[in-house]
């Protein structure tokens, strides 16, 4: 598993943008401008090598693209062809991004994508019923090979048995961190895990979220046993990557 970040920061969209780790992180960190993108250093990563000139990124590995950013961000036009350009020569590799910016999928395309690239796996976040049902229909009429769905951060229960089927490979659900994060109900969390029981879709509770609310108890939990205690929950089925 490689990270690779070719920009980084972002803007807010939509409500579950509002705690947004990258701003928190660059808060932390003593960095501004999070909502004013830049191209980082390690852009060309997928393509150094070793001293030996073997690739720097192993052939197989999965790599988690822009995570502090939205790789279909407008803002990142300008470098986006780049950016597949490297996608394309790495053909070896796996890169997977997540996306809220699924509306926007048509224009950020390379010329060659036809109905898809079978290394690249493309994530479509949604937190709430309203951006489920807004995003989905989009993300399911696009050309793509491999798609996920992430509930997160999940802000409500939702309903999308209706999106889900064959064509989704994972769908992942969390809760929100950080101090202001707003409450995930496990019941949410349950909820969904039928629904893609129902589908014969993979599923994940991949964190609790700070602010975890179970059997009308409200647990306040620490960010290094948000994973942990998702995991515990031993409610995770079939295989998904992320």
């Amino acid at each position: 598993m490689a990270n690779w970040n070719p920009w980084h920061g972002c803007t807010k969209l939509s409500a579950g943008c509002l705690n947004c780790y990258v701003y928190r992180g660059d808060e932390r960190y003593g960095r501004e401008h999070s909502d004013q993108p830049h191209k980082n250093g390690e852009f060309d990563l997928p393509l150094r090598k070793k001293r030996d000139g073997s690739w720097l990124i192993p052939s197989g590995e999965l790599v988690y693209t822009c995570f502090t950013s939205d790789f279909l961000l407008d803002a990142a036009d300008q470098w986006r062809e780049e950016a597949w350009e490297m996608m394309r020569q790495r053909s070896d590799l796996r890169f997977l991004f997540i996306t809220k910016r699924i509306d926007r999928f048509a224009r950020c395309l390379p010329r060659d994508w036809g109905d898809g690239w079978n290394n690249v796996i493309i994530c479509c976040t949604v937190e709430n019923q309203d951006r489920t049902d807004y995003r989905l229909p989009i993300f399911l009429e696009a050309p793509i090979k491999h798609r996920h769905i992430v509930c997160e951060p999940l802000l409500e229960r939702i309903e999308l048995r209706r999106y889900l089927g064959g064509w989704i490979e994972g769908l992942v659900a969390g809760g929100e961190s950080g101090q202001n994060a707003r409450v995930c109900d496990y019941s949410w969390i349950l909820d969904l895990r039928e629904q893609c029981i129902e589908r014969g879709v993979p599923f994940r509770f991949k964190q609790t979220g700070a602010r975890f609310r179970k059997e009308g108890r409200l647990y306040h939990i620490e960010r290094r046993l948000q994973h942990s205690q998702a995991r515990k929950a031993n409610i995770n089925t079939g295989e998904d990557m992320m």
